[in-house]
C-alpha cells in the first residue's frame, strides 16, 4: 500500500477524523484559555481558584494565574507535538481543576466542574486515540557497514 492510499484512507476513517478534531481543539483551547490566564480578557481567572489552594501557593491569586497560564500553553503545545502523552497530561490537568472547583464555595461551580469533567473525558479519549494513531516505529537495522554486535 502505499504512503498516498494509507493517507487518504486515514482521512476517511473516523476514528482518525475524531482524532484530528480532539487533536486541534486540545491544542488550542489550552494555548488560548493560558494565554488569557495572563491578560484576563474574558473572565477574572482568580475568581476561581479554591481558597485552601490560595492558601497553600506562595504569592498572590493572580501570580498562580500565571503559572497555570504557562502550564497550559505548555500542555496545549505538549498535545500538537506528542498527542500520546499530552492527551494524558491534559485530562489529568483537568482533573485538578475539577477537584479545585468543587471544593471553591459548594457548590456555586459544579455546573463548570462538570463541563471540565467531560473535556477530562475528551482528552482521555484523545490520548488513547493518539497511542493508536501513533506512528509505528520501525527498529533499526543494522547496514552492511555496520556490524549486527559489538564485542564488549
Amino acid at each position: 500500500m502505499t504512503t498516498s492510499t494509507l493517507t487518504g484512507t486515514r482521512r476517511n476513517d473516523p476514528a482518525f477524523q475524531v482524532f484530528t478534531l480532539l487533536r486541534i481543539g486540545f491544542t488550542v483551547a489550552p494555548i488560548l484559555f493560558g494565554l488569557d490566564k495572563f491578560f484576563n480578557w474574558t473572565v477574572d481567572w482568580t475568581q476561581y481558584l479554591a481558597p485552601w489552594i490560595n492558601d497553600i501557593v506562595p504569592g498572590s491569586a493572580q501570580d498562580f494565574m500565571y503559572v497555570v497560564g504557562g502550564v497550559e500553553i505548555a500542555a496545549g503545545l505538549l498535545v500538537l507535538f506528542a498527542p500520546w502523552f499530552g492527551g494524558f497530561v491534559v485530562a489529568a490537568w483537568l482533573g485538578g481543576i475539577v477537584i479545585n472547583l468543587l471544593t471553591n464555595n459548594p457548590p456555586e461551580y459544579y455546573d463548570i466542574a462538570l463541563r471540565d469533567f467531560g473535556l477530562m473525558l475528551g482528552a482521555l479519549a484523545l490520548g488513547r486515540l493518539a497511542l493508536a494513531f501513533r506512528p509505528s516505529r520501525a527498529p533499526r537495522t543494522a547496514s552492511a557497514s555496520e556490524p549486527a554486535h559489538r564485542a564488549v
